[in-house]
C-alpha cells in the first residue's frame, strides 16, 4: 500500500469502480449506513479539482449523489468535536453539550478534554495521550488516557438505530482521532482510533473488556510500519497542479525533518515523529480505510436485513490544512489521494454489500480559513492574533477597581470562551451581567477582536438577533460555556496552540469555517444538486426518517426531502 508513495508510478486500484448508475435497492431499508466525515473539508474543496478526480470516489458522490452545495454548521465554534457530534446527533452544541474541544469544568476546577473519561482506560498499555499531542495539542487538557462518549448529552442517530433494532444493529466508528471515532459510534456502538504511541488502532474499556481477535491480528500486521523509509510524493507531475509553483511557501509549518516541500519523508518507526508524519499525509486516511475494510468483513456489516452503521472520520485533510493551508500543493495532492481512498472504500462496500444497499452520507466537521500568508499574497487582509502581546494589566486593573474586586478576575481562556473565576461568579455583591458587559467592551478594543458576547446577554436575549449571535447562542451550554464568547476578525486567528505555531487554525463562526459539503448517495438516491442553504443538524434527522428510527433526542434540524425522493 505504501510503495506508490516513493515511486513515480501511480497506484492502480485493483477493485472495480462503482457503477455509473447504481441498481435499485433490493431491501426495504439500507443494509448499511456509511457516514463519512472528512475533517476540515471546506465546502468548495470536493469540486475544486473536479477535472482530475477518478470515477469511483468524489466524482461518484458528486455525479450520482445528492449534493447540497450550500451547507453550513449553524454553531459558532467550528472545532472537531463540535462538528462531529452535531453531525451525529442532529443537535446544536447547546443541546449535545460538546461546546469545544476543551472547556473549563467548574466542578473539578480543571480544563477538560471533550471525551476524556478516567473510568474507561485504554486497553493497550502505553497508548497514552502524550504521544498524540504533537499535532493535537488540545489533548494536553486530558489528565488520563480514558475515553468514552459519556459527555455527549443527547442521543446520536446510531443510538436510535440500536434502540430500533433491540441492539441487533452493528454500530462502529473508526478514525485516526479518538474524538472522531467516539462521536460517530455514539453511546451504543464500538469505537476504534489510531494511537501514535503504538502505531495501532486502540479502544477503551467503555467498549470492550479485551480486543476482538481480528483487531489483534490487524495490529500484528504492522501496516503503519510498512510506510517506513518511504515518503509522500506527488501523485502526478508537478506542472499539472494548480499550486505546482507553490511548493515552498514561507508561511507553511515545517515539523522536524518532514519539511515543507515534496517529498515528505516518513523516516522510520524509531523516529519519535514517525506516526505524526503519517497522519500529516494521505497515509493516515489510507491506513484508516484498511482498518475499516477489515472491520466490515470481520464484523459482518451489512450481512443481513437489519441496518448496520459505520462512521469513518478521515483526519488527514485537517492535519495537512493546519500545517500547509487549504490552498497549497500538499492540500491539492491530498484531495486527489482522498478521492482514490474513497474509491477504494466504495468499491469494497459495493463488492461486499452493494452500493444500492448502502446509504452514504459525506460531510465535514468544519471548514477552514486560508493561510494569512496566502491571502496577503493576493492583497487580502489577514493575519494572526497575538493576545500575549496585549497589555491587559491596565484593563484588568480598571475593571477590578470599577467593581471593587480584590482577588483574581480571569480563570482562563479555553477557545472560544473567557472564563471568570468561581469566586467572582458566586459573589452576590457583583453584578455579573454588568461585569461581563464591561469586559466585552474592553476586549473589542484589542487588535483582531471583532465581537465579544457576554453569556448573560445571551440568556437575557439582549444581543442583536443576527446570524452570528444565533450561532453563538447555538453554542451556549450553561454548564460548560464560559462567560464571554470571543470572535476574531475574519481571516484572523491565534496560531499558537500550546506552543505549536501552525499555519491555519479553524474555530470561528465565519463562512469559511462553517461551510461544508453534505452529499447523500447510494440507497434510493437520485443525482441532483441542491443550492438552498441547509445545515449539518439536518443530517441525523434525515438519516432517522430514511431508516425509520426516532429522531435523536436533541435533533433540531429539518429533513432533507430530496434524500427521501420528495
Amino acid at each position: 500500500m505504501a510503495k506508490y508513495l516513493t515511486s513515480g508510478s501511480i497506484l492502480m486500484l485493483a477493485l472495480a469502480s462503482p457503477a455509473v448508475a447504481a441498481p435499485s435497492p433490493t431491501f426495504e431499508k439500507p443494509r448499511l449506513v456509511l457516514q463519512i466525515t472528512v475533517d476540515q473539508f471546506r465546502g468548495d474543496l470536493p469540486t475544486r479539482y473536479f477535472d482530475r478526480l477518478g470515477k469511483g470516489g468524489l466524482r461518484y458522490l458528486l455525479e450520482e449523489g445528492i449534493h447540497y452545495n450550500n451547507a453550513h454548521h449553524a454553531h459558532a465554534n467550528t472545532e472537531t468535536i463540535v462538528g462531529h457530534v452535531t453531525l451525529a446527533t442532529g443537535a446544536h452544541p447547546a443541546a449535545h453539550g460538546m461546546i469545544g474541544n476543551i472547556w473549563f469544568d467548574r466542578r473539578t476546577g480543571a480544563t477538560t478534554y471533550n471525551i476524556e473519561d478516567p473510568d474507561c482506560h485504554l486497553l493497550t498499555e502505553g497508548a497514552d495521550v502524550d504521544a498524540d499531542t504533537e499535532i493535537d495539542p488540545t489533548q494536553k487538557a486530558a489528565s488520563s488516557d480514558g475515553r468514552s462518549p459519556v459527555a455527549i448529552l443527547t442521543t446520536t442517530f446510531s443510538d436510535e438505530l440500536a434502540s430500533l433494532t433491540a441492539g441487533k444493529a452493528k454500530i462502529f466508528g473508526v478514525s485516526v482521532k479518538d474524538r472522531g471515532a467516539v462521536s460517530m459510534a455514539g453511546h451504543t456502538g464500538k469505537a476504534f482510533w489510531f494511537s501514535k504511541a503504538t502505531n495501532q488502532f486502540v479502544t477503551s474499556s467503555y467498549y470492550y473488556d479485551e480486543y476482538p481477535q481480528w483487531v489483534v491480528d490487524w495490529n500484528a500486521k504492522k501496516i503503519p510500519e510498512s510506510y517506513a523509509n518511504t515518503a509522500w510524493e506527488l501523485l502526478h507531475p508537478i506542472d499539472t497542479y494548480l499550486f505546482g509553483d507553490h511548493d515552498d511557501q514561507e508561511w507553511e509549518f515545517a515539523l522536524d525533518s518532514y519539511g515543507r516541500t515534496f517529498p515528505h519523508k516518513f523516516t522510520t518507526p524509531e523516529n519519535p515523529y514517525f506516526s505524526t508524519f503519517l497522519t500529516i499525509s494521505p497515509a493516515g486516511d489510507e491506513i484508516t480505510t484498511q482498518f475499516a475494510k477489515t472491520l466490515i468483513a470481520e464484523e459482518g456489516l451489512g450481512d443481513d436485513e437489519i441496518p448496520d452503521y459505520l462512521g469513518v472520520s478521515y483526519s488527514a485533510t485537517d492535519y495537512i490544512g493546519h500545517f500547509f493551508g487549504p490552498s497549497s500543493l500538499e492540500s491539492e495532492d491530498n484531495i486527489l489521494r482522498l478521492d482514490r481512498t474513497l474509491a477504494d472504500l466504495f468499491a469494497y462496500v459495493d463488492k461486499e454489500i452493494g452500493l444500492e444497499n448502502t446509504l452514504i452520507v459525506l460531510s465535514a466537521d468544519h471548514g477552514g480559513p486560508e493561510a494569512p500568508g496566502y491571502l496577503q499574497s493576493l492583497d487580502i487582509p489577514a493575519g494572526y492574533v497575538s493576545p500575549d502581546e496585549w497589555d491587559k494589566e491596565p484593563v484588568i486593573a480598571r475593571i477590578k477597581s470599577e467593581f471593587g474586586i480584590e482577588g483574581p478576575l480571569i480563570q482562563g481562556y479555553d477557545h472560544p470562551y473567557l472564563y471568570l473565576t468561581n469566586d467572582i461568579i458566586k459573589n452576590p455583591q457583583i453584578d455579573l451581567a454588568a461585569l461581563e458587559t464591561m469586559i466585552a467592551k474592553e476586549l473589542v478594543a484589542f487588535p483582531g477582536v471583532s465581537y465579544a458576547i457576554p453569556s448573560t446577554s445571551l440568556e437575557r436575549g439582549t444581543v442583536p438577533d443576527n446570524r452570528l449571535t444565533r450561532a453563538v447562542l447555538n453554542n451556549y451550554n450553561p454548564a460548560r460555556s464560559g462567560n464571554i464568547y470571543v470572535v476574531f476578525n475574519p481571516g484572523w486567528f491565534i496560531n499558537d496552540l500550546d506552543g505549536l505555531s501552525v499555519t491555519v487554525v479553524h474555530g470561528s463562526p465565519w463562512r469559511y469555517d462553517t461551510y461544508v459539503p453534505i452529499i447523500f448517495a447510494g440507497y434510493g438516491t437520485k443525482p441532483q444538486k441542491v443550492s438552498r442553504r441547509v445545515h449539518t443538524v439536518d443530517v441525523a434527522i434525515t438519516l432517522a426518517i430514511a431508516v425509520g428510527t426516532r429522531p435523536p433526542s436533541g435533533a433540531g434540524g429539518d429533513v432533507l426531502l430530496e434524500v427521501l425522493g420528495q
